[in-house]
């Protein structure tokens, strides 16, 4: 895709700069790094995988490609009743499996954006991390209460969604203060 050019003194520049500048000492950075808010944001993607891995499960089992969703024999756990009730299928008229893929590559984007050094070069990106995963944090404890209220049972892969979320609030929360008290230094 071509960006519009805008002509300044006979030197085009694109209008929206969306290169990175140095793709070669990014990939280095992202790969090879030892930094421990680079290691915090790895262990985000880490759990954002875990979470859409059960929610593609969830997924093919809203949509009818899987009959059956495996479920632990516990009492109160109920990974069909969840999925196919009213509830899951409540917004966007959307089995909610898919929404969620959608928020967790949103979640993964913002943590793999950046350098190293973001915290210092770019403190929306950490801010927004945080504020994401904040949110959905929130999100998933409305949403276990909604199983436990109105729905009286459990669906365990959607407890091991929350979870990995919940885990994911704490990773973020270093970078994040680092990154206010960056902007908040200037």
């Amino acid at each position: 895709m071509k960006l519009p050019m805008l002509s300044r003194d006979k030197v085009n520049k694109p209008l929206i700069e969306l290169e990175t500048h140095q793709p070669e000492v990014l990939s280095r950075q992202l790969r090879g790094s030892s930094d421990v808010f680079l290691r915090e944001r790895r262990g985000v993607i880490g759990l954002s995988l875990v979470a859409t891995t059960a929610l593609s499960l969830i997924s093919l089992y809203q949509m009818g490609i899987l009959k059956r969703l495996p479920e632990p024999k516990l009492p109160r756990f109920d990974s069909e009743k969840v999925n196919r009730s009213a509830e899951a299928y409540r917004w966007l008229e959307t089995p909610d499996a898919f929404l969620g893929l959608g928020s967790y590559v949103a979640t993964m984007t913002l943590a793999a954006m950046g350098g190293p050094n973001r915290a210092e070069e770019q403190p929306w990106i950490p801010l927004a991390l945080a504020a994401k995963v904040g949110a959905d944090t929130a999100l998933a404890g409305l949403q276990v209460l909604m199983q436990a209220r109105k729905l009286r049972t459990y669906c365990s892969w959607c407890l091991m969604t929350s979870a990995a979320t919940a885990v994911s609030l704490p990773l973020v929360i270093p970078e994040a203060r680092a990154a206010l008290k960056r902007l908040l230094s200037t």
